[in-house]
C-alpha cells in the first residue's frame, strides 16, 4: 500500500483523476483536472473550495457515480486499484466506502420507511432481515435518534432536517466502511445542529476506527474537523497540507482569500462581509496560466503566461503542543513568499473586498 499525505498507510487513494463533460459543441470541459490525493487509516481529510470548484464531482466520480461524465484515472482502495466506473466500484461502494450526501431529503426515498432503506444496505449483500434490523436499530441509537426501534417505521418527512442527516449517516455506516465521504453534510443545517453533526462524525470516526473525507465550502467546518486539508479551485488542487499549517501560514492566495472572507465575531459589524472578488473561471477557459490570476492581487506576468506546478513548500505547524514538520504543497509561483507573509499585493486588484 502507498502512504497518505500524513505518512500513514493509505486506505483510499485517487490517482490522476479527470472528470469532464461534453459541451454543446462536443468539446470535453474538465471540472476535475488531474487530481491525486490519499487518505490514511483513521485520518480526517478536509476538501474545501467554492461552489463549482469540483468537490462533489470529485467525490461522485471516485465512487463511479458521476453520471454522464467522462472519467479518467484510477482509485486505490485498501491496496487494490479500480477504474472509477459504476460497475467496477459496485463491490466496494457502501461497504468499504460510505457516502453521506449533502441533501438528506433527496438522499432518502420519501415513500419508503427509513428502516427498510437502512436494512436494504445489508440485505442486498446477503444478510438476513433480522440481522439488518438490529444493526439499523443500533446505528440509529448511536447517531442520536430517540426511540430507534419505533422510528424504523417512520417516513423521511416525519424527521427534521438534522434528524434526516443523522439517518443518512447511519445508512452510510450500515456496512461498516473503512472510509466515510461526507459531501457538505451540514450545509442545510442551523449552527447548533451543525455542531452536533460534526461532533457526531468525529466520535463515530474514533469509535469505528474509520477514515473521513469531509467536503465543504465552509473553511471553518474544515478547520473544526479535518487533520489535513486539500484546497480545490477550478478543478485543481491548489494547496494541501496540515490544517493547522494552512490556517496559520496559507501558501496560496486563494486559501488566504477564503480565510479572509470569514466574518469576524468581534468588533463592529461591517456594511458588507469580505469576499473574494470575481468568480471562478468557466471549465476550459483558463488552461495555460494560473487559474486564480484574474482574481489575485499578487498576480504578476508569469502568472498569466505559465501554469504553476503543485510543489512542496516548507512550513512548520504546531500539533498537540509540539513543533512538527508537515508536508505542505502549493500551486503558486510565489508560494514561499506567500507562506512567509512577504508577498506584496498590487493596488490595481483587490483580492478581498472590505468596504
Amino acid at each position: 500500500m502507498s502512504e497518505s499525505g500524513n505518512g500513514s498507510v493509505a486506505v483510499l487513494g485517487i490517482d490522476n483523476l479527470v472528470v469532464g463533460y461534453r459541451d454543446a459543441r462536443g468539446r470535453i470541459q474538465r471540472v476535475v483536472d488531474d487530481v491525486t490525493l490519499s487518505v490514511g487509516a483513521r485520518e480526517r481529510l478536509g476538501i474545501v473550495g467554492e461552489s463549482g470548484s469540483g468537490k462533489s464531482s470529485l467525490a461522485l466520480a471516485s465512487l463511479g457515480l458521476a453520471r454522464g461524465a467522462l472519467v479518467e484515472g484510477s482509485v486505490r482502495v485498501a491496496g487494490t486499484r479500480y477504474q472509477p466506473s459504476l460497475r467496477s466500484m459496485r463491490s466496494i461502494r457502501g461497504s468499504v466506502i460510505g457516502l453521506v450526501l449533502q441533501d438528506p431529503l433527496s438522499a432518502l426515498n420519501p415513500v419508503v420507511p427509513i428502516g427498510q432503506q437502512l436494512e436494504e444496505v445489508l440485505t442486498a449483500r446477503g444478510s438476513s432481515r433480522a440481522v439488518a434490523r438490529e444493526r439499523a436499530v443500533t446505528l440509529l441509537d448511536r447517531v442520536g435518534v430517540a426511540r430507534a426501534r419505533e422510528r424504523l417505521r417512520a417516513y423521511p418527512r416525519e424527521f427534521s432536517g438534522g434528524m434526516r442527516q443523522r439517518v443518512v449517516i447511519a445508512m452510510a455506516l450500515m456496512a461498516s466502511p473503512q472510509v466515510l465521504i461526507a459531501d457538505e453534510p451540514t450545509t442545510a443545517l442551523d449552527l447548533r445542529t451543525q455542531r452536533k453533526v460534526l461532533d457526531l462524525l468525529k466520535q463515530l470516526c474514533d469509535e469505528e476506527e474509520m477514515a473521513l473525507v469531509m467536503i465543504s465550502h465552509d473553511i471553518d467546518v474544515i478547520a473544526d474537523i479535518a487533520q489535513r486539508t486539500v484546497v480545490l479551485y477550478s478543478g485543481q488542487i491548489v494547496e494541501e497540507g496540515s490544517t493547522s499549517g494552512l490556517l496559520d501560514h496559507p501558501g496560496h492566495p486563494y486559501t488566504a482569500g477564503l480565510l479572509a472572507s470569514r466574518p469576524e465575531l468581534e468588533g463592529p459589524i461591517p456594511a458588507r462581509l469580505p469576499s473574494i472578488v470575481g468568480s471562478p473561471p468557466a471549465p476550459g477557459s483558463l488552461t495555460r496560466c494560473c487559474r486564480f490570476f484574474p482574481r489575485c492581487s499578487f498576480a504578476q506576468a508569469i502568472c498569466r503566461e505559465e501554469e504553476p506546478a503543485l510543489t512542496a513548500v516548507g512550513v512548520v505547524a504546531k500539533r498537540d503542543g509540539e513543533r512538527t514538520e508537515r508536508a505542505h504543497t502549493s500551486r503558486c509561483h510565489f508560494r514561499a513568499a506567500m507562506v512567509a507573509g512577504s508577498l506584496v499585493a498590487h493596488p490595481h486588484v483587490a483580492q478581498v473586498v472590505s468596504p
